[in-house]
C-alpha cells in the first residue's frame, strides 16, 4: 500500500540530529514581542526539561482582549536566526504584518525541540530503524503542563475552536496526532510536509481515532519533496474524505517548487492561519 522510508526519511534524520540551539554566534532576528520564558517545563514520563518561546500581540499590554492560541513544534525555529536551523520561520514578522493589515491577532507558544531527541518526541508510534515512541507522552505535556500554564497566565481564549496546533515534518506528524488524540483541545491543525512515512500506524490511528467534524485540518507540502510524500497526503486525504470528514474543513495544498525545508513552510504560514482561523 504505502513506502514508508523514501528520500523524506533522510532529510528528516538530518532534522533530527542538528535542529537544536546552534552556537555559531548570529544576531537576533526575534521581535520585541517575542519573549523566552524564565524557566523550563518538566516534560513528566522523559526526565527531560523543555524551552518555550513566547509571541504576544504587539498591543497584548495596551489592551483587554483575550486572543486565540497557536501552539507550534520546532520553538528554535520560529522567530530567530539565531536560534533556528536552516533559517527562521518569521512567525513574529509575518503576524506583526497580518495584525497591522488584516486585524488579525494570536498568541503563539512555541516549544522547543530535543535535539537528537526530536525524531522520539515527535512521534507516538514506534519505528523499529529510530526507536522509541515518546510523541504520546510529548502530546500529553502539551496539553496537561504547557497549555494551562499559558491560559492561567496569559489572556487567551481557551476553548476548542481558538486553539491550534501547527508543526512540520516529524512536527506535522504530530500536529496530526494531536487533533486526533484530543479533540477537545485543538480544533484546528497545520500539518505541514507530515512524515506520515514513519509509522503505518498514523492512517490506522486516524481510523480509530477520529477527529472531530467541526475540526480543520490544513494540510502543505512541496511537489519537490518525493514521490513518497505525494503519495502519503494523497491516501490521508482520501482516508479522511472515507472516514467523512468535511471537505470544508480540510485543505491538503501542494506547493510547485516546494522543498522540505524551512523556506517553504515560512512561505505558506501565513496562507495556513488565514485558513485555519476563518470562519
Amino acid at each position: 500500500m504505502m513506502r514508508f522510508l523514501s528520500s523524506i526519511c533522510f532529510s528528516a534524520l538530518l532534522l533530527a540530529c542538528t535542529e537544536s540551539s546552534t552556537t555559531v554566534s548570529v544576531p537576533s532576528t526575534a521581535a520585541a514581542n517575542v519573549q523566552e520564558l524564565p524557566f523550563e517545563f518538566v516534560v513528566d514520563g522523559l526526565d527531560r526539561q523543555r524551552k518555550v518561546r513566547l509571541y504576544l500581540p504587539t498591543d497584548y499590554q495596551t489592551s483587554e482582549q483575550s486572543y486565540p492560541v497557536i501552539y507550534m513544534l520546532d520553538g528554535q525555529n520560529l522567530f530567530d536566526d539565531a536560534t533556528a536551523y536552516a533559517g527562521e520561520w518569521g512567525v513574529d514578522e509575518t503576524l506583526n504584518q497580518m495584525a497591522t493589515t488584516e486585524g488579525l491577532k494570536f498568541i503563539v507558544v512555541g516549544i522547543d525541540n530535543g535535539g537528537d531527541k526530536r525524531m522520539n518526541e515527535y512521534s507516538p508510534w514506534v519505528n523499529k530503524r529510530f526507536g522509541a515512541a515518546q510523541g504520546a507522552l510529548f502530546t500529553t505535556f502539551i496539553v496537561d503542563v504547557v497549555k494551562p500554564f499559558i491560559d492561567n497566565n496569559y489572556r487567551t481564549l481557551d476553548d476548542v475552536e481558538h486553539t491550534a496546533i501547527i508543526g512540520s515534518s516529524m512536527g506535522g506528524l504530530l500536529a496530526h496526532y494531536a487533533l486526533h488524540a484530543h479533540p477537545q483541545i485543538f480544533g484546528k491543525a497545520g500539518i505541514f510536509s507530515p512524515s506520515y512515512w514513519y509509522s503505518a500506524d498514523v492512517f490506522t490511528y486516524s481510523k480509530d481515532h477520529k477527529a472531530s467534524l467541526d475540526a480543520k485540518i490544513y494540510v502543505m507540502y512541496g511537489d519537490k519533496e518525493g514521490d513518497g510524500m505525494i503519495v502519503d497526503t494523497t491516501y490521508m486525504q482520501q482516508q479522511l474524505r472515507k472516514q467523512g470528514h468535511p471537505r470544508q474543513n480540510m485543505l491538503f495544498k501542494r506547493v510547485l517548487g516546494g522543498e522540505h525545508n524551512e523556506a517553504l513552510w515560512r512561505s505558506q504560514f501565513a496562507d495556513a492561519v488565514r485558513w485555519l482561523f476563518s470562519s
